[in-house]
Parts: C-alpha cells; structure tokens; sequence
C-alpha cells in the first residue's frame, strides 16, 4: 500500500524494499539530509511492518525468547531486539516501545508475516497475543541520532517531510546495519556490531546464546562490518551484493550505499575479518576505502559512538 504522503508536491516514489513511500521531494539529497539533522524534517517509514503483542506475560516472555533484556521494560523506552536461530544467526528483528498494556513493535518491509509466525509458534502457554497492525505507522526523525516513533494520521504529522534516501545516508554514516540488505542469512551479532545495543550480555539464556558468548569471550567474527568510503569521482554507487575486491579476491559484498551531504559516496560492507584494515578495495569498479566498525584486532569492539 502507498503511502498518502506520496501525493505531497515534488514526491517521487522508492524502489525496491522502500516501494511505497517517498525516495526524495525534489529536494537535493543535501538539502533534505541536513532538514532531518536540523530536528525540523521527518521520514516517512510507513512502509514498514507494525506488530503488537498484548497480554500480561508479554514482557517475560519476550525477554525469554530473544537477545535483549525486557523484564521490567520502562514504560515508553524504545529497544531494538533481535531472534537468532540456533547457531546464532541473526532471523529476525524488531525495534519497539511497551505502552503499559501492549508491546508495539516494528519491523523491515514485508518481513512482518514470518516475525509472527514465528512468535506464535512460540507462545506455548504463555498469556500473550501477536497480532499484525494496519493502523499505527512509523516516522523517523533525528534527535541526537536516528530514531523512530508510532503515529496514528501521517498526514498530521509534524515538519517538513523528506526522503528515504536522507534516512538510509544518515543511517549508513552511523554503521547502523539493516537487517535483510546489510546482513545475509549466516550473519551473527558479533559481526555487525550489535552487542549492547540490541544484544544484552548479561542475561539468562536465550536461543544461539552460546555462539554470540563463544565469539565474543573467546574468538573473534569471522567477518566485520565495515564503512566504505567510496571514490566520488565514479558516477555510480555499487549495487546491493556486489563483491568487494582486494586485488583479485573477494573479501566481502556490498549492503547498501548511498551519498552522504557531507562524506561523500559511502557504503557497508560485511568483510572477511582478516582484510587489511588499511588496504584499498575495489567494489563494484569504484574504489573503497575502510572505516572499521567492528575491529578486526578484538572479541569485540564497535566504534564509539555508535548507538541503535
């Protein structure tokens, strides 16, 4: 479904997992980047899926099932969560808020249905109900950093609307991995550097547990998540899967890219962890070079300041 702000002057629609809402407003892509750093501009994510899992052992039982602690979850707290399989491997992902009463969460464009299945599946006897929503939409906004909230009429909603393409520059800038196009199906959270921001360390036991808590106690990723600071000279961003070349091997695929106001062209990339941290790579012919956000030399570290 379209969303209704796709009839405001100068919109041009997404593509891709983005279809739906708007690309840009006609604006440069500078200039609606630097209105959402300014606090006045807000992204239209109603695109994205929207669930609620009501009942009064939601909490409990969604801290039992996934990697983030959420006994005790402060009314209105915005948390990212993420449901490992178990070897480990990032299946699903969520970011939400408890209201008191319902747990509302939202999650990657058309990835809702599985979420839900999966979660009924997992009820067993607990007193919780999960149920799609088509009502309650997301917007996103800068304060400090990116950040999401649920709103009920887009069309109400306050400030200059801009692009998904300010949002995903600004997200990429900020190492903030999408799940689906900066992951695949093998990745872990030690690789994209998601320990402590939607992994919690210190609680009890969960599903793939023990592959997270081996990589980071023991081992290090076997690939890291990394920023590409791409040449500005090409006239093209490399594709989402491209291969990232040293030399003639492969050491890594492209996730996304995009242009940033002020960095330039840049992108993420998942590369073998042994990859020199200073060498120049090639990705889909234009030359890249590394901003670590997972090091390579660690169990684990992310780059400071990073902040789902």
């Amino acid at each position: 479904m379209s969303s209704p702000l796709l009839s405001r002057p100068g919109a041009v629609e997404a593509e891709g997992r983005d279809a739906g809402v708007a690309a840009h407003y006609g604006s440069s892509f500078a200039a609606e980047q630097r209105t959402l750093l300014s606090g006045d501009g807000f992204v239209d994510l109603s695109h994205r899926d929207v669930l609620r899992i009501t009942g009064p052992d939601r909490l409990t039982w969604l801290h039992s099932l996934t990697t983030q602690y959420l006994e005790g979850l402060a009314v209105g707290r915005w948390t990212d969560v993420l449901l490992l399989s178990p070897q480990g491997r990032i299946e699903h992902d969520f970011s939400g808020l408890d209201d008191g009463e319902t747990f509302w969460a939202h999650t990657e464009p058309g990835a809702g249905a599985a979420l839900i299945d999966f979660l009924d599946r997992m009820r067993f006897m607990s007193r919780v109900e999960v149920a799609a929503v088509d009502d309650r939409f997301v917007v996103g906004r800068y304060a400090g950093g990116l950040a999401t909230e649920f709103v009920e009429d887009l069309d109400a909603v306050a400030g200059t609307p801009v692009g998904v393409y300010a949002w995903e520059a600004l997200r990429i800038a900020a190492g903030r991995p999408r799940f689906g196009l900066d992951t695949d199906e093998r990745t872990i959270p030690n690789e994209v550097g998601l320990l402590g921001s939607a992994v919690h360390l210190d609680k009890g036991c969960y599903r793939g547990q023990e592959t997270v808590a081996r990589v980071h106690n023991l081992g290090r990723p076997p690939r890291r998540l990394t920023l590409l600071h791409l040449d500005g000279s090409v006239d093209h961003l490399p594709p989402h899967g491209a291969d990232v070349l040293l030399g003639d091997k492969v050491v890594g695929q492209v996730g996304s890219a995009a242009r940033h106001h002020e960095l330039g062209p840049i992108g993420l990339a998942l590369l073998k962890r042994n990859t020199p941290v200073d060498a120049t790579l090639l990705a889909d012919g234009v030359a890249a070079a590394q901003e670590p956000i997972v090091d390579p030399d660690a169990g684990l570290h992310v780059r400071a300041g990073l902040n789902m």
